[in-house]
């Protein structure tokens, strides 16, 4: 990939995954016979561009298209064409977030489509709740903030896709999702008193539900090794695929998947793992906040 710009959730998101790993492989069949993006481009009518977004999984797949860059490859083993047909066509299923497409970024889609399809997810969150661990109360008035004047009903709506996402994380397939976050965000207020204490004892909740590991990076700590800000790590059950470091921006989003780079993620996760108090202490410590709130 590199550098870029119940069950509904876990049943649809995978044609991410699949539009990624298509892509990935479609990409590895154009190096291993030397071919050029823009050759490849001008195999199937479309420009260099359009082949590199393909490989990216950014677009969806025609049949057309993939059935002559396999020629143009030379992949003429009948059963190799057949799996590669079958994944695209998985991968141009719409998944359950499109019908929020009035409200929802394009460049968000991506993001929620891997979300969806991780089997863990680690964060470092410093300037609120993460989105799937926020309550509807404080998701509103988070959204409200960000959107300023937007209408009340397109606040609504983005409120709901939150709402929407955080079913995965009580599916059958759950993933195991692993917070850690800054005490700044749980100091900060979204709301009133009583909207920051019931995130508060939400929070408590869903740290003692097995699939969840929330920890509190505390102030007293002083430095550490989130300095860089808020990210986000996604690991996925294909093998084929790499895990991702998810960067979101004010207008657009990173997703790194380079070794090296997600390395120097890992690292920062790791510390920052060992460094916060665990679930236990990180429960001490919202209980507390909770008294003072």
């Amino acid at each position: 990939m590199g550098r870029t710009g119940p069950v509904a959730a876990g049943e649809s998101s995978g044609s991410v995954v699949r539009r990624i790993l298509l892509g990935s492989q479609l990409r590895r069949l154009r190096d291993s016979r030397g071919i050029t993006r823009e050759a490849a481009g001008y195999s199937i009518r479309a420009s260099e561009s359009k082949i590199s977004r393909m490989e990216l999984g950014r677009v969806s797949f025609k049949a057309r298209d993939v059935e002559d860059l396999l020629t143009l490859y030379g992949v003429t083993d009948d059963a190799e064409r057949d799996a590669l047909l079958g994944l695209a066509r998985e991968a141009n299923v719409a998944g359950w977030w499109h019908s929020y497409g009035d409200v929802l970024p394009g460049w968000f889609q991506t993001y929620i489509g891997l979300e969806g399809a991780a089997s863990l997810i680690r964060v470092y969150e410093v300037q609120f709740i993460h989105g799937l661990l926020q309550t509807e109360a404080y998701a509103h008035a988070v959204v409200a903030r960000g959107m300023g004047a937007a209408p009340a009903v397109e606040i609504d709506r983005r409120v709901a896709l939150r709402l929407e996402r955080q079913k995965a994380l009580v599916s059958e397939r759950a993933p195991h999702f692993h917070a850690v976050l800054d005490e700044a965000a749980l100091r900060r207020p979204y709301g009133d008193r009583e909207v920051m204490r019931a995130q508060l004892r939400h929070l408590i909740e869903m740290s003692e539900q097995p699939n969840i590991t929330l920890q509190v990076m505390p102030f007293s700590f002083g430095g550490h090794a989130g300095e860089s800000g808020s990210f986000t790590m996604l690991r996925f059950p294909e093998s084929d695929l790499s895990d991702i470091v998810y960067l979101e921006q004010l207008t657009s989003a990173l997703y790194l998947d380079k070794a090296e780079e997600v390395a120097q993620y890992e690292k920062a996760m790791t510390r920052l793992h060992e460094d916060s108090p665990g679930p236990e202490g990180s429960r001490d410590l919202l209980r507390g906040l909770l008294q003072l709130t």
